[in-house]
């Protein structure tokens, strides 16, 4: 009884070895975090506090105690154990004032996620330097 066993178990790795059908371990499809996409990045505008930012864009996945005022949105995707798909948004408030936002999400607009440009201190207009054919 022992040797039938043996042999059933022998023949069944023989058999799985030649038709490549070796027993693998099931791999689940993974998303983790935020879903970022273009339409929610184009909600945001400089000045926007934290409640309204959360309601566009969610809770972010990690906001870190040691810098309140840095928000971090990542969206992680993987198909059978490989990245698929890797996404991140960071977004630096003033205050309670959303100040500027960086992402690497592909085609991301620039203009309202990015905080307005401040303006340089003005200077005293200087007299452009005389050439040498003017002398």
């Amino acid at each position: 009884m022992h040797g039938i066993r043996i042999r059933s178990l022998v023949a069944l790795l023989v058999c799985g070895a030649l038709s490549g059908c070796f027993i693998r371990p099931y791999k689940m499809d993974i998303q983790q975090g935020n879903s970022l996409d273009q339409g929610q990045l184009a909600k945001l505008k400089p000045g926007m506090t934290h409640s309204q930012v959360r309601f566009i864009m969610g809770t972010p996945l990690v906001a870190d105690p040691f810098h309140p005022d840095r928000w971090d949105y990542l969206y992680i995707d993987r198909k059978k154990g490989r990245l698929v798909e890797y996404r991140r948004l960071t977004l630096y408030f003033d205050g309670d004032k959303l100040r500027r936002a960086l992402t690497d999400l592909p085609g991301a607009p620039e203009g309202p996620a990015a905080a307005p440009a401040q303006k340089p201190a003005t200077a005293p207009a200087q007299k452009p330097a005389a050439t040498a054919a003017a002398r």
